[in-house]
């Protein structure tokens, strides 16, 4: 008789820490980030339409370059010039990162992250393009949808935000 007693509160403890942890876990309200997480701030979507004709796409402010939105497909050919913003987010949406600057040029990230700038790694979402851009204040890096602001062109934020970066351009469709 004990034998079955003891087993009869051994089911009765199983059935309610079975019930306790069915409650627990409808109430788990935690969600799996789907987006990637890293340095710099994370920028509203704008998407990332190619447009091929119609009026010109929006010009952003001087200090605010774009990290989204519709484009013309224009490629970069060359860094160290001032890009238009068709330019920036091609080059953002490919995978690149566009570090923006008015004064010195931080060119040991760009040394350190992929090279020199070559049109052919940045073709292929894999440069560290230098972006002169007279105005902007202080010196900030782009990702798509991603931006940083730096204290200046020895931040080590800046390298660490290429390394995270680069390779992470426009999603598919």
């Amino acid at each position: 008789m004990k034998a079955l007693y003891a087993l009869a509160i051994a089911g009765l403890a199983s059935g309610l820490c079975l019930v306790l942890i069915m409650v627990l876990a409808g109430r788990d309200s935690s969600q799996v980030e789907s987006a990637a997480t890293g340095p710099g701030v994370e920028e509203p979507d704008r998407g990332n339409e190619r447009v091929t004709d119609g009026p010109d796409t929006p010009a952003s402010p001087v200090d605010e370059p774009p990290t989204s939105g519709p484009h013309r497909a224009e490629t970069v050919q060359a860094d160290r010039t001032e890009l238009s913003d068709d330019q920036i987010l091609e080059a953002l949406a490919l995978g690149n990162v566009v570090i923006a600057y008015d004064g010195e040029a931080p060119s040991a990230v760009q040394e350190e992250v992929s090279g020199p700038f070559d049109p052919e790694v940045a073709a292929a979402g894999q440069a560290v393009i230098l972006a002169k851009r007279p105005g902007i204040g202080e010196l900030q890096a782009l990702a798509w949808r991603r931006r940083l602001v730096a204290s200046g062109p020895d931040d080590p934020k800046l390298q660490e935000f290429a390394e995270a970066w680069l390779g992470q351009g426009a999603p598919d469709g």
